[in-house]
């Protein structure tokens, strides 16, 4: 989307929260048969952080949005949108969103999750981007938050070494000034590869039973390799694609903030890209793939140690169960 009458939506203010508990892939070997150079040759990852039982998904989000609003200079009265990027709500309904609001103490202001998974947090900037641009919201608070460990069998050694807890948070702002904040973005899906990476109990589809929990239908299922192939090529296409829209080359791109999943997939970006790692943002080490939550955790971080400037072109780029994946392109104010 263009903006109109030369307006702009930038990122004013970023922040992210992530639980004080730690679990290594030492301490992961201690639960199942796996060990910390398994996972780390195969994944980059060495630990990540777990939430307190009593802790949601909500609480995380909210705490994040404080550093976000407390960056920004704003306060929880000035936002007029409130999104939430996440699969792991606090309840079916109301949406985690709406927790937020009431824990942040903001007004009656529009209030809703998306859920696109790992790809959650970009789908949510480009929605708040697009409202703003056309409905005229001046602070839009967009936040990416997940508590992975409540859908992660912590029997499958496949897949619960991969994921972990956080939040990051965005406030965007509406300016009058052409050029800057976010240029271009770009959503994608494919609905013929939903079983690949879901969780298949406690929809209509299958609901909550005996039996669903025996089966443990409520947890991730995945199938590590049909979706390591397919997010390598369409991490691969949205960043040249948005790249190609935007009107830049790969080599302009100041900082690639990717969706923190698997450091293979992200050699094998940098490669397709052209450009060294050194321009990438990583921190799946720390924190594993905290799916909407990861670029908006990364993002953060990136900003408060000194790697992005104003004027700099920044590239964030997603995949995730769906499947889906999403790109946008920002200008950095």
């Amino acid at each position: 989307m263009s903006a109109p009458n030369g307006k702009s939506v930038v990122v004013s203010g970023v922040g992210s929260y992530t639980p004080p508990r730690v679990l290594t892939n030492d301490d992961l070997s201690k639960m199942v048969e796996t060990s910390d150079e398994w996972i780390r040759t195969r994944t980059g990852i060495r630990e990540r952080r777990i939430a307190a039982p009593d802790e949601t998904t909500s609480d995380m989000a909210a705490k994040a949005a404080a550093e976000a609003l407390a960056d920004s200079g704003l306060k929880a009265a000035d936002i007029d949108l409130l999104i939430v990027g996440t699969v792991t709500p606090d309840m079916p309904f109301p949406n985690t969103a709406c927790f937020v609001q009431q824990k942040l103490g903001m007004g009656k202001v529009p209030a809703f999750d998306v859920e696109a998974a790992c790809s959650g947090f970009i789908y949510t900037m480009e929605i708040a981007r697009s409202l703003m641009l056309t409905n005229g919201y001046r602070h839009a608070l967009v936040i990416g938050a997940e508590k992975l460990s409540s859908i992660t069998n912590w029997q499958d050694r496949t897949t619960c070494v991969l994921f972990g807890d956080g939040a990051g948070a965005t406030v965007l702002s509406l300016v009058d000034e052409p050029g800057v904040g976010i240029l271009q973005s770009l959503m994608g899906a494919d609905g013929t590869e939903t079983g690949i990476l879901c969780v298949p109990g406690g929809g209509s589809a299958s609901p909550s039973t005996v039996e669903t929990i025996e089966r443990s239908m409520h947890t991730i299922h995945m199938q590590g390799n049909q979706v390591f192939k397919i997010a390598v090529r369409v991490m691969c296409q949205s960043a040249v694609e948005i790249l190609g829209k935007a009107g830049y080359k790969a080599e302009d791109v100041s900082i690639v903030i990717p969706h923190q999943a698997n450091n293979r997939i992200i050699e094998a970006l940098a490669q397709r890209l052209g450009i060294g790692m050194d321009r990438f943002k990583i921190n799946l080490d720390r924190y594993g793939n905290t799916s909407a939550a990861s670029i908006p955790i990364a993002l953060d971080e990136a900003h408060r140690n000194g790697r992005i400037h104003p004027g700099d072109l920044v590239l964030l780029v997603a995949f995730g169960g769906g499947l889906t994946w999403a790109a946008s392109l920002v200008k950095w104010q």
